[in-house]
Protein backbone atom coordinates (compact mmCIF):
# COMPACT_ATOMS: atom_id res chain seq x y z
CA UNK A 1 0.00 0.00 0.00
CA UNK A 2 1.80 3.31 -0.92
CA UNK A 3 -0.57 5.85 0.41
CA UNK A 4 -2.21 6.20 3.77
CA UNK A 5 -6.24 5.51 3.42
CA UNK A 6 -7.48 6.88 6.64
CA UNK A 7 -10.01 9.06 5.71
CA UNK A 8 -10.29 12.44 6.75
CA UNK A 9 -13.78 13.21 7.56
CA UNK A 10 -14.08 11.23 10.45
CA UNK A 11 -11.33 13.14 11.89
CA UNK A 12 -11.36 16.39 13.94
CA UNK A 13 -14.34 17.77 16.01
CA UNK A 14 -17.87 15.74 16.26
CA UNK A 15 -20.11 15.90 13.58
CA UNK A 16 -22.64 18.30 13.38
CA UNK A 17 -25.89 16.81 15.39
CA UNK A 18 -28.40 18.04 12.13
CA UNK A 19 -29.56 15.04 10.52
CA UNK A 20 -28.97 16.31 7.00
CA UNK A 21 -25.49 17.52 7.69
CA UNK A 22 -24.95 14.11 9.23
CA UNK A 23 -26.44 12.59 5.89
CA UNK A 24 -23.60 14.66 3.97
CA UNK A 25 -21.24 13.84 6.19
CA UNK A 26 -22.20 10.07 5.46
CA UNK A 27 -22.43 10.66 1.77
CA UNK A 28 -18.96 12.22 1.45
CA UNK A 29 -17.55 9.22 3.80
CA UNK A 30 -18.78 6.20 1.10
CA UNK A 31 -17.26 8.66 -1.29
CA UNK A 32 -14.06 8.54 -0.09
CA UNK A 33 -14.25 4.93 0.52
CA UNK A 34 -15.25 3.94 -3.13
CA UNK A 35 -12.68 5.92 -4.35
CA UNK A 36 -10.05 4.36 -2.74
CA UNK A 37 -6.32 4.97 -1.66
CA UNK A 38 -6.02 7.60 -3.96
CA UNK A 39 -5.22 8.27 -7.42
CA UNK A 40 -1.61 6.97 -7.69
CA UNK A 41 -2.42 3.31 -6.66
CA UNK A 42 -5.35 3.66 -9.37
CA UNK A 43 -2.68 4.74 -11.72
CA UNK A 44 -0.35 1.58 -10.64
CA UNK A 45 -3.15 -1.24 -11.06
CA UNK A 46 -3.76 0.26 -14.47
CA UNK A 47 -0.25 0.61 -15.15
CA UNK A 48 0.13 -3.85 -14.49
CA UNK A 49 -2.98 -3.85 -17.37
CA UNK A 50 -5.49 -4.22 -14.94
CA UNK A 51 -8.97 -2.59 -13.97
CA UNK A 52 -9.79 -1.26 -9.84
CA UNK A 53 -11.99 -2.88 -7.84
CA UNK A 54 -15.10 -1.34 -8.80
CA UNK A 55 -14.53 -1.59 -12.56
CA UNK A 56 -14.56 -5.40 -12.26
CA UNK A 57 -17.77 -5.09 -10.01
CA UNK A 58 -19.35 -2.77 -12.95
CA UNK A 59 -18.75 -5.46 -15.69
CA UNK A 60 -19.98 -8.26 -13.76
CA UNK A 61 -23.54 -6.98 -12.17
CA UNK A 62 -26.38 -5.02 -13.67
CA UNK A 63 -25.47 -1.45 -13.69
CA UNK A 64 -26.50 -0.04 -10.32
CA UNK A 65 -27.43 -2.91 -8.71
CA UNK A 66 -24.34 -3.85 -6.59
CA UNK A 67 -25.29 -3.61 -2.85
CA UNK A 68 -21.90 -3.16 -0.99
CA UNK A 69 -22.04 -4.54 2.92
CA UNK A 70 -19.19 -3.66 5.47
CA UNK A 71 -17.78 -0.67 3.35
CA UNK A 72 -16.34 0.61 6.56
CA UNK A 73 -14.89 -2.10 7.66
CA UNK A 74 -11.21 -2.05 9.52
CA UNK A 75 -8.64 -4.24 10.77
CA UNK A 76 -7.89 -3.77 14.13
CA UNK A 77 -4.34 -5.75 14.06
CA UNK A 78 -1.34 -3.70 15.91
CA UNK A 79 2.45 -4.50 15.52
CA UNK A 80 4.33 -3.71 12.42
CA UNK A 81 2.93 -0.56 11.80
CA UNK A 82 -0.36 -1.56 11.22
CA UNK A 83 -2.05 0.20 13.82
CA UNK A 84 -0.78 3.42 11.64
CA UNK A 85 -2.86 1.80 8.38
CA UNK A 86 -6.62 0.68 9.08
CA UNK A 87 -7.83 1.63 5.32
CA UNK A 88 -11.54 1.26 5.08
CA UNK A 89 -12.99 -1.85 3.76
CA UNK A 90 -9.69 -3.97 4.55
CA UNK A 91 -8.87 -4.59 1.18
CA UNK A 92 -11.92 -6.28 -0.01
CA UNK A 93 -15.11 -5.29 -1.73
CA UNK A 94 -18.88 -7.56 -0.85
CA UNK A 95 -21.91 -7.72 -1.62
CA UNK A 96 -25.14 -8.42 -4.28
CA UNK A 97 -26.94 -7.33 -7.28
CA UNK A 98 -28.25 -8.68 -10.08
CA UNK A 99 -26.67 -9.87 -12.99
CA UNK A 100 -29.57 -10.22 -16.29
CA UNK A 101 -31.86 -9.79 -13.16
CA UNK A 102 -31.11 -12.39 -11.05
CA UNK A 103 -29.15 -11.78 -7.70
CA UNK A 104 -25.52 -13.02 -7.51
CA UNK A 105 -23.26 -12.70 -4.35
CA UNK A 106 -19.37 -11.33 -4.87
CA UNK A 107 -16.60 -10.57 -3.15
CA UNK A 108 -13.62 -8.65 -5.12
CA UNK A 109 -9.99 -8.07 -3.40
CA UNK A 110 -8.56 -4.79 -3.75
CA UNK A 111 -5.25 -4.83 -4.57
CA UNK A 112 -4.75 -1.43 -3.89
CA UNK A 113 -4.86 -2.32 -0.24
CA UNK A 114 -2.45 -4.21 1.69
CA UNK A 115 -2.39 -6.03 -2.07
CA UNK A 116 -5.13 -7.60 -1.58
CA UNK A 117 -3.95 -9.13 1.37
CA UNK A 118 -5.87 -11.19 3.63
CA UNK A 119 -6.03 -10.11 7.44
CA UNK A 120 -8.47 -11.28 10.13
CA UNK A 121 -11.59 -8.35 9.08
CA UNK A 122 -10.86 -8.87 5.16
CA UNK A 123 -11.45 -12.55 6.14
CA UNK A 124 -14.44 -12.39 8.35
CA UNK A 125 -16.59 -10.32 5.63
CA UNK A 126 -15.83 -12.96 3.27
CA UNK A 127 -17.15 -15.55 6.00
CA UNK A 128 -20.03 -12.93 6.56
CA UNK A 129 -21.33 -12.67 2.50
CA UNK A 130 -20.36 -16.62 1.62
CA UNK A 131 -23.10 -17.35 4.79
CA UNK A 132 -25.36 -14.78 3.15
CA UNK A 133 -25.04 -16.86 -0.25
CA UNK A 134 -25.70 -20.05 1.27
CA UNK A 135 -28.80 -18.57 3.05
CA UNK A 136 -30.26 -16.77 0.15
CA UNK A 137 -29.76 -19.38 -2.62
CA UNK A 138 -27.77 -17.60 -4.71
CA UNK A 139 -24.33 -18.13 -6.46
CA UNK A 140 -20.92 -16.79 -5.48
CA UNK A 141 -18.30 -15.23 -7.70
CA UNK A 142 -15.25 -14.38 -6.35
CA UNK A 143 -12.75 -11.50 -7.98
CA UNK A 144 -9.22 -12.75 -6.88
CA UNK A 145 -6.28 -10.04 -6.85
CA UNK A 146 -4.86 -10.54 -3.79
CA UNK A 147 -1.54 -11.38 -2.31
CA UNK A 148 -2.00 -14.14 0.20
CA UNK A 149 -2.25 -14.42 3.89
CA UNK A 150 -1.44 -11.03 5.10
CA UNK A 151 2.34 -11.53 6.71
CA UNK A 152 1.58 -9.17 9.96
CA UNK A 153 -1.41 -10.84 11.23
CA UNK A 154 0.18 -14.24 11.33
CA UNK A 155 -2.01 -17.19 12.37
CA UNK A 156 -5.35 -15.66 12.06
CA UNK A 157 -5.09 -15.08 8.79
CA UNK A 158 -4.25 -18.24 7.59
CA UNK A 159 -7.46 -19.10 10.13
CA UNK A 160 -9.01 -16.83 7.84
CA UNK A 161 -8.32 -19.19 4.94
CA UNK A 162 -9.70 -22.15 6.41
CA UNK A 163 -12.78 -20.43 6.93
CA UNK A 164 -13.15 -19.90 3.54
CA UNK A 165 -12.19 -23.69 2.31
CA UNK A 166 -14.82 -24.65 5.15
CA UNK A 167 -17.88 -22.79 3.39
CA UNK A 168 -16.19 -23.30 -0.17
CA UNK A 169 -16.78 -27.21 0.63
CA UNK A 170 -20.39 -26.73 2.58
CA UNK A 171 -21.58 -24.62 -0.41
CA UNK A 172 -20.42 -27.21 -2.66
CA UNK A 173 -23.22 -28.69 -4.97
CA UNK A 174 -25.35 -26.22 -2.99
CA UNK A 175 -24.69 -23.11 -5.10
CA UNK A 176 -22.50 -22.23 -7.92
CA UNK A 177 -19.34 -21.33 -6.77
CA UNK A 178 -17.07 -19.26 -9.37
CA UNK A 179 -13.64 -18.14 -8.89
CA UNK A 180 -11.86 -15.23 -11.60
CA UNK A 181 -8.62 -14.65 -10.94
CA UNK A 182 -7.62 -11.18 -11.56
CA UNK A 183 -4.05 -11.36 -10.00
CA UNK A 184 -1.82 -13.44 -8.14
CA UNK A 185 -2.60 -16.01 -5.91
CA UNK A 186 -0.07 -18.22 -4.10
CA UNK A 187 -0.24 -20.78 -1.61
CA UNK A 188 -2.56 -21.72 0.56
CA UNK A 189 -5.21 -19.64 -1.22
CA UNK A 190 -5.59 -21.58 -4.41
CA UNK A 191 -6.93 -23.91 -2.61
CA UNK A 192 -10.63 -21.68 -2.60
CA UNK A 193 -10.29 -21.90 -6.23
CA UNK A 194 -9.70 -25.23 -6.77
CA UNK A 195 -12.80 -26.33 -4.55
CA UNK A 196 -14.99 -23.99 -6.53
CA UNK A 197 -17.02 -25.01 -9.73
CA UNK A 198 -15.54 -22.67 -12.13
CA UNK A 199 -11.75 -20.78 -12.68
CA UNK A 200 -11.70 -18.19 -15.23
CA UNK A 201 -8.47 -17.12 -15.43
CA UNK A 202 -6.71 -13.56 -17.50
CA UNK A 203 -3.53 -14.08 -19.51
CA UNK A 204 -0.75 -12.42 -18.53
CA UNK A 205 -2.37 -10.85 -15.08
CA UNK A 206 -3.04 -13.85 -13.39
CA UNK A 207 -0.94 -16.84 -11.66
CA UNK A 208 -1.74 -19.54 -9.20
CA UNK A 209 0.74 -21.49 -7.68
CA UNK A 210 1.63 -23.37 -4.44
CA UNK A 211 5.03 -21.62 -4.68
CA UNK A 212 6.70 -19.17 -6.14
CA UNK A 213 9.54 -18.87 -8.73
CA UNK A 214 11.92 -17.69 -6.08
CA UNK A 215 11.17 -20.92 -4.05
CA UNK A 216 11.08 -23.04 -6.85
CA UNK A 217 14.53 -21.86 -7.89
CA UNK A 218 15.79 -22.14 -4.65
CA UNK A 219 14.83 -25.83 -4.08
CA UNK A 220 15.31 -27.48 -7.42
CA UNK A 221 17.29 -24.33 -8.93
CA UNK A 222 14.85 -24.49 -11.75
CA UNK A 223 14.53 -20.49 -13.27
CA UNK A 224 11.10 -20.05 -14.34
CA UNK A 225 8.83 -17.26 -14.89
CA UNK A 226 5.50 -16.38 -12.93
CA UNK A 227 3.93 -17.25 -16.12
CA UNK A 228 5.53 -20.34 -17.13
CA UNK A 229 4.79 -21.18 -13.37
CA UNK A 230 1.16 -20.51 -12.89
CA UNK A 231 -0.19 -18.04 -15.51
CA UNK A 232 -3.36 -18.59 -17.24
CA UNK A 233 -2.45 -21.23 -20.39
CA UNK A 234 -0.45 -23.12 -18.02
CA UNK A 235 -3.67 -23.97 -15.68
CA UNK A 236 -6.10 -23.80 -18.74
CA UNK A 237 -3.98 -26.04 -21.04
CA UNK A 238 -1.74 -28.32 -18.87
CA UNK A 239 -2.49 -28.65 -15.18
CA UNK A 240 -6.24 -28.24 -15.80
CA UNK A 241 -6.57 -26.01 -12.43
CA UNK A 242 -8.62 -23.30 -14.90
CA UNK A 243 -11.50 -23.84 -16.91
CA UNK A 244 -10.90 -21.04 -19.14
CA UNK A 245 -8.73 -18.50 -19.70
CA UNK A 246 -9.16 -15.03 -21.62
CA UNK A 247 -7.22 -12.11 -22.99
CA UNK A 248 -8.44 -9.26 -21.05
CA UNK A 249 -11.07 -8.84 -17.94
CA UNK A 250 -13.62 -7.57 -19.97
CA UNK A 251 -13.79 -10.34 -22.16
CA UNK A 252 -13.53 -12.73 -18.91
CA UNK A 253 -16.07 -10.83 -16.53
CA UNK A 254 -18.58 -11.04 -20.26
CA UNK A 255 -18.09 -14.82 -20.43
CA UNK A 256 -18.79 -15.06 -16.63
CA UNK A 257 -22.17 -12.78 -16.74
CA UNK A 258 -22.97 -15.81 -19.39
CA UNK A 259 -22.37 -18.61 -17.79
CA UNK A 260 -24.16 -17.85 -14.67
CA UNK A 261 -26.96 -17.63 -17.33
CA UNK A 262 -26.72 -21.03 -17.87
CA UNK A 263 -26.69 -22.29 -14.16
CA UNK A 264 -29.37 -22.11 -11.62
CA UNK A 265 -29.51 -20.37 -8.09
CA UNK A 266 -29.03 -23.05 -6.51
CA UNK A 267 -29.50 -26.76 -6.03
CA UNK A 268 -33.33 -26.26 -5.09
CA UNK A 269 -34.01 -24.72 -8.78
CA UNK A 270 -33.84 -26.10 -12.30
CA UNK A 271 -31.53 -24.09 -14.97
CA UNK A 272 -33.55 -21.16 -16.48
CA UNK A 273 -34.82 -21.97 -19.45
CA UNK A 274 -35.24 -19.37 -22.26
CA UNK A 275 -37.87 -19.24 -25.29
CA UNK A 276 -36.33 -21.30 -28.40
CA UNK A 277 -36.24 -19.66 -32.00
CA UNK A 278 -34.37 -22.94 -33.28
CA UNK A 279 -37.14 -25.33 -34.34
CA UNK A 280 -36.87 -28.35 -31.87
CA UNK A 281 -37.68 -30.43 -35.41
CA UNK A 282 -35.56 -28.97 -37.14
CA UNK A 283 -33.77 -31.60 -39.21
CA UNK A 284 -29.59 -32.43 -39.16
CA UNK A 285 -28.90 -33.16 -42.33
CA UNK A 286 -25.47 -31.77 -42.32
CA UNK A 287 -24.98 -34.61 -39.49
CA UNK A 288 -24.70 -37.10 -42.80
CA UNK A 289 -21.82 -35.54 -44.11
CA UNK A 290 -19.74 -34.66 -40.64
CA UNK A 291 -19.31 -37.99 -39.36
CA UNK A 292 -17.34 -40.44 -41.47
CA UNK A 293 -18.57 -43.83 -41.80
CA UNK A 294 -14.98 -45.66 -41.71
CA UNK A 295 -14.41 -46.06 -37.65
CA UNK A 296 -10.49 -45.19 -38.98
CA UNK A 297 -11.07 -41.48 -39.94
CA UNK A 298 -10.72 -38.65 -37.92
CA UNK A 299 -13.34 -35.91 -38.02
CA UNK A 300 -13.60 -33.33 -35.23
CA UNK A 301 -16.93 -33.59 -33.08
CA UNK A 302 -17.41 -29.96 -32.30
CA UNK A 303 -19.43 -29.11 -35.59
CA UNK A 304 -21.83 -31.84 -34.18
CA UNK A 305 -22.05 -30.10 -31.35
CA UNK A 306 -22.66 -27.51 -32.76
CA UNK A 307 -25.56 -28.52 -35.57
CA UNK A 308 -27.29 -30.25 -33.06
CA UNK A 309 -27.84 -27.45 -30.01
CA UNK A 310 -29.73 -23.88 -30.15
CA UNK A 311 -28.66 -21.55 -32.94
CA UNK A 312 -25.14 -23.63 -32.96
CA UNK A 313 -24.37 -22.06 -29.12
CA UNK A 314 -21.78 -23.91 -27.16
CA UNK A 315 -20.06 -22.95 -23.92
CA UNK A 316 -17.17 -25.34 -23.60
CA UNK A 317 -15.43 -26.25 -20.49
CA UNK A 318 -12.04 -26.97 -20.25
CA UNK A 319 -11.43 -26.36 -23.81
CA UNK A 320 -7.98 -26.24 -23.84
CA UNK A 321 -7.73 -29.30 -21.55
CA UNK A 322 -7.89 -32.87 -21.53
CA UNK A 323 -8.90 -32.26 -25.76
CA UNK A 324 -9.86 -35.92 -26.24
CA UNK A 325 -13.30 -35.02 -25.09
CA UNK A 326 -15.42 -32.15 -24.93
CA UNK A 327 -17.78 -30.70 -22.17
CA UNK A 328 -19.47 -28.21 -22.82
CA UNK A 329 -23.20 -25.93 -21.66
CA UNK A 330 -25.86 -25.54 -24.49
CA UNK A 331 -29.52 -25.62 -24.71
CA UNK A 332 -31.97 -27.90 -26.27
CA UNK A 333 -35.43 -26.22 -27.15
CA UNK A 334 -34.44 -23.34 -24.71
CA UNK A 335 -33.24 -26.12 -21.83
CA UNK A 336 -29.83 -26.07 -20.94
CA UNK A 337 -28.07 -29.60 -21.04
CA UNK A 338 -24.77 -30.53 -20.46
CA UNK A 339 -23.08 -32.55 -22.87
CA UNK A 340 -19.98 -34.61 -22.73
CA UNK A 341 -18.67 -36.10 -26.33
CA UNK A 342 -15.58 -38.08 -27.23
CA UNK A 343 -13.24 -35.90 -29.87
CA UNK A 344 -11.76 -38.56 -32.30
CA UNK A 345 -9.70 -35.14 -33.63
CA UNK A 346 -7.62 -35.49 -30.70
CA UNK A 347 -5.79 -38.78 -30.07
CA UNK A 348 -8.75 -40.42 -31.80
CA UNK A 349 -10.68 -39.82 -28.49
CA UNK A 350 -9.63 -42.44 -26.29
CA UNK A 351 -10.31 -42.16 -23.01
CA UNK A 352 -6.96 -41.08 -20.73
CA UNK A 353 -6.43 -39.92 -17.79
CA UNK A 354 -7.05 -36.78 -18.00
CA UNK A 355 -10.08 -36.57 -20.24
CA UNK A 356 -11.09 -38.88 -17.30
CA UNK A 357 -11.38 -36.06 -14.64
CA UNK A 358 -12.45 -33.73 -16.61
CA UNK A 359 -15.75 -35.35 -17.63
CA UNK A 360 -15.65 -36.88 -14.20
CA UNK A 361 -16.09 -33.42 -12.81
CA UNK A 362 -18.16 -32.20 -15.00
CA UNK A 363 -20.75 -34.78 -14.95
CA UNK A 364 -20.86 -34.18 -10.90
CA UNK A 365 -21.64 -30.68 -11.67
CA UNK A 366 -24.99 -31.04 -14.14
CA UNK A 367 -25.87 -33.49 -11.49
CA UNK A 368 -25.30 -31.18 -8.72
CA UNK A 369 -27.42 -28.44 -10.87
CA UNK A 370 -30.01 -30.26 -11.90
CA UNK A 371 -29.00 -30.29 -15.59
CA UNK A 372 -29.44 -32.99 -17.75
CA UNK A 373 -26.52 -35.07 -19.16
CA UNK A 374 -26.43 -35.64 -23.11
CA UNK A 375 -23.61 -37.94 -23.95
CA UNK A 376 -22.00 -38.52 -27.48
CA UNK A 377 -20.07 -41.70 -28.34
CA UNK A 378 -17.30 -42.44 -30.35
CA UNK A 379 -14.71 -43.78 -28.58
CA UNK A 380 -11.95 -46.69 -29.22
CA UNK A 381 -11.08 -47.33 -25.84
CA UNK A 382 -8.98 -46.50 -23.01
CA UNK A 383 -5.42 -45.17 -24.04
CA UNK A 384 -2.66 -48.37 -23.27
CA UNK A 385 0.54 -48.01 -21.76
CA UNK A 386 2.48 -48.37 -18.80
CA UNK A 387 2.43 -44.46 -18.16
CA UNK A 388 -1.38 -44.60 -18.48
CA UNK A 389 -1.37 -47.42 -15.73
CA UNK A 390 1.47 -46.16 -13.59
CA UNK A 391 -0.33 -42.84 -13.68
CA UNK A 392 -3.47 -44.62 -12.13
CA UNK A 393 -5.60 -45.30 -15.04
CA UNK A 394 -7.70 -47.62 -13.41
CA UNK A 395 -9.02 -45.04 -10.62
CA UNK A 396 -8.95 -42.55 -12.52
CA UNK A 397 -11.21 -43.71 -15.03
CA UNK A 398 -13.34 -45.31 -11.94
CA UNK A 399 -14.02 -41.31 -11.23
CA UNK A 400 -15.68 -40.91 -14.57
CA UNK A 401 -18.42 -44.31 -14.14
CA UNK A 402 -18.66 -43.35 -10.60
CA UNK A 403 -19.63 -39.87 -11.48
CA UNK A 404 -22.24 -41.37 -14.10
CA UNK A 405 -23.55 -43.41 -12.12
CA UNK A 406 -24.10 -41.29 -9.14
CA UNK A 407 -25.96 -39.20 -11.53
CA UNK A 408 -30.06 -38.71 -11.12
CA UNK A 409 -30.49 -36.08 -13.74
CA UNK A 410 -32.02 -37.29 -17.27
CA UNK A 411 -29.28 -39.10 -18.81
CA UNK A 412 -29.63 -39.53 -22.82
CA UNK A 413 -26.38 -41.25 -24.82
CA UNK A 414 -25.93 -41.22 -28.37
CA UNK A 415 -23.44 -43.74 -29.93
CA UNK A 416 -22.31 -42.14 -33.59
CA UNK A 417 -20.06 -44.69 -34.45
CA UNK A 418 -17.75 -46.80 -32.55
CA UNK A 419 -17.70 -47.56 -28.82
CA UNK A 420 -15.53 -50.37 -27.79
CA UNK A 421 -14.35 -52.36 -24.59
CA UNK A 422 -14.44 -50.77 -20.79
CA UNK A 423 -14.84 -46.81 -22.66
CA UNK A 424 -18.20 -47.70 -23.83
CA UNK A 425 -19.45 -49.21 -20.57
CA UNK A 426 -17.92 -45.78 -18.99
CA UNK A 427 -19.81 -43.69 -21.55
CA UNK A 428 -22.93 -43.32 -19.87
CA UNK A 429 -24.08 -47.08 -21.47
CA UNK A 430 -27.51 -48.47 -21.22
CA UNK A 431 -25.88 -50.72 -18.57
CA UNK A 432 -24.88 -48.18 -15.65
CA UNK A 433 -28.03 -46.05 -15.71
CA UNK A 434 -28.51 -44.26 -18.84
CA UNK A 435 -32.26 -43.58 -18.90
CA UNK A 436 -32.62 -43.70 -23.20
CA UNK A 437 -29.59 -44.91 -25.37
CA UNK A 438 -30.02 -44.25 -29.22
CA UNK A 439 -27.58 -44.82 -32.19
CA UNK A 440 -27.02 -44.28 -35.83
CA UNK A 441 -26.76 -46.72 -38.49
CA UNK A 442 -22.97 -46.17 -38.65
CA UNK A 443 -22.49 -47.69 -34.96
CA UNK A 444 -20.15 -50.50 -33.89
CA UNK A 445 -20.58 -51.74 -30.34
CA UNK A 446 -18.29 -54.31 -29.57
CA UNK A 447 -15.20 -55.94 -26.76
CA UNK A 448 -12.97 -54.36 -29.35
CA UNK A 449 -12.16 -53.52 -32.79
CA UNK A 450 -13.37 -56.45 -35.47
CA UNK A 451 -9.28 -56.33 -36.35
CA UNK A 452 -8.16 -57.28 -32.76
CA UNK A 453 -11.26 -59.39 -31.55
CA UNK A 454 -10.39 -61.66 -34.77
CA UNK A 455 -7.00 -62.11 -34.10
CA UNK A 456 -7.91 -63.23 -30.80
CA UNK A 457 -10.98 -65.32 -31.41
CA UNK A 458 -9.62 -67.25 -34.63
CA UNK A 459 -5.77 -66.94 -33.67
CA UNK A 460 -4.70 -70.53 -34.54
CA UNK A 461 -6.75 -71.14 -37.27
CA UNK A 462 -5.39 -68.02 -38.77
CA UNK A 463 -1.84 -69.43 -37.72
CA UNK A 464 -2.39 -72.88 -39.33
CA UNK A 465 -4.08 -71.49 -42.73
CA UNK A 466 -2.26 -72.04 -46.08
CA UNK A 467 -3.34 -68.32 -46.97
CA UNK A 468 -2.82 -66.01 -43.21
CA UNK A 469 -3.79 -62.82 -44.60
CA UNK A 470 -7.03 -64.26 -46.29
CA UNK A 471 -7.71 -65.77 -43.27
CA UNK A 472 -7.61 -62.83 -40.98
CA UNK A 473 -9.90 -60.88 -43.34
CA UNK A 474 -12.41 -63.58 -43.97
CA UNK A 475 -12.58 -63.81 -40.07
CA UNK A 476 -12.48 -59.92 -39.58
CA UNK A 477 -15.84 -60.01 -42.24
CA UNK A 478 -17.13 -62.40 -40.37
CA UNK A 479 -16.84 -61.00 -36.63
CA UNK A 480 -18.14 -57.95 -38.73
CA UNK A 481 -21.37 -58.93 -39.34
CA UNK A 482 -22.40 -61.47 -36.91
CA UNK A 483 -21.83 -59.24 -33.86
CA UNK A 484 -20.99 -55.71 -35.17
CA UNK A 485 -23.52 -54.89 -37.42
CA UNK A 486 -25.74 -51.35 -36.44
CA UNK A 487 -28.49 -53.31 -35.47
CA UNK A 488 -26.74 -56.24 -32.98
CA UNK A 489 -27.31 -53.57 -29.61
CA UNK A 490 -30.70 -52.84 -30.83
CA UNK A 491 -31.80 -56.54 -31.22
CA UNK A 492 -30.44 -57.34 -27.62
CA UNK A 493 -32.44 -54.32 -25.94
CA UNK A 494 -28.98 -52.62 -25.23
CA UNK A 495 -30.16 -49.39 -27.36
CA UNK A 496 -33.19 -48.04 -27.48
CA UNK A 497 -33.33 -47.15 -31.00
CA UNK A 498 -31.03 -47.06 -34.22
CA UNK A 499 -32.41 -43.53 -35.45
CA UNK A 500 -31.54 -41.45 -38.89
CA UNK A 501 -28.76 -38.83 -37.77
CA UNK A 502 -30.95 -36.09 -39.10
CA UNK A 503 -33.53 -36.34 -36.79
CA UNK A 504 -31.05 -36.50 -33.69
CA UNK A 505 -31.77 -33.19 -32.40
CA UNK A 506 -35.27 -33.75 -32.38
CA UNK A 507 -35.36 -36.97 -30.98
CA UNK A 508 -33.01 -35.59 -28.15
CA UNK A 509 -35.99 -32.78 -27.33
CA UNK A 510 -38.61 -35.20 -27.23
CA UNK A 511 -36.88 -37.21 -24.61
CA UNK A 512 -35.72 -34.82 -22.45
CA UNK A 513 -38.83 -33.12 -22.37
CA UNK A 514 -40.25 -36.75 -21.17
CA UNK A 515 -37.54 -37.02 -18.76
CA UNK A 516 -37.58 -33.02 -17.44
CA UNK A 517 -40.23 -34.91 -14.07
CA UNK A 518 -37.34 -37.41 -13.75
CA UNK A 519 -37.36 -38.40 -10.04
CA UNK A 520 -34.84 -40.91 -8.97
CA UNK A 521 -32.96 -41.06 -5.72
CA UNK A 522 -30.00 -43.07 -4.06
CA UNK A 523 -29.80 -45.37 -1.30
CA UNK A 524 -29.61 -43.52 2.16
CA UNK A 525 -26.42 -43.07 3.29
CA UNK A 526 -23.74 -40.52 4.39
CA UNK A 527 -22.05 -40.13 1.20
CA UNK A 528 -20.10 -42.75 -0.97
CA UNK A 529 -16.45 -43.46 -1.07
CA UNK A 530 -15.67 -41.96 -4.47
CA UNK A 531 -12.21 -42.94 -6.20
CA UNK A 532 -9.44 -40.63 -5.92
Amino acid sequence: MTEDTTLAPLTGPPPPADPRSRAALLKLVKQTVKDGPGPRATEQQWAKGKLTVHERLALLFDEGSFQETEPLRRHRASGFGLEKKRPHTDGVITGWGTVDGRTVFAYAHDFRIFGGSLGEAHAQKIHKLMDLAMAAGAPLVSLSDGAGARIQEGVTALAGYGGIFRRNVASSGVIPQISVMLGPCAGGATYSPALTDFVFMVRGTSQMYITGPDVVQAVTGERISHDQLGGADVHASVSGAAHFAYEDEAECLAEVRYLLSLLPQNNREMPPAVPADDPADRRCEALLDLVPADANRSYDMRPVIEEIVDDGEVFEVHSSWATNIICALARLDGHVVGIVANQPSSFAGVLDINASEKAARFVQMCDAFSIPLVTLVDVPGFLPGREQEHGGIIRHGAKLLYSYCNATVPRISLILRKAYGGAYIVMDSQSIGADLTFAWPTNEIAVMGAEGAANVVFRREIAAASDPEAARAERIKQYQEELMHPYYAAERGLVDDVIDPAETRSVLIRSLAMLRAKQAGLPARKHGNQPV
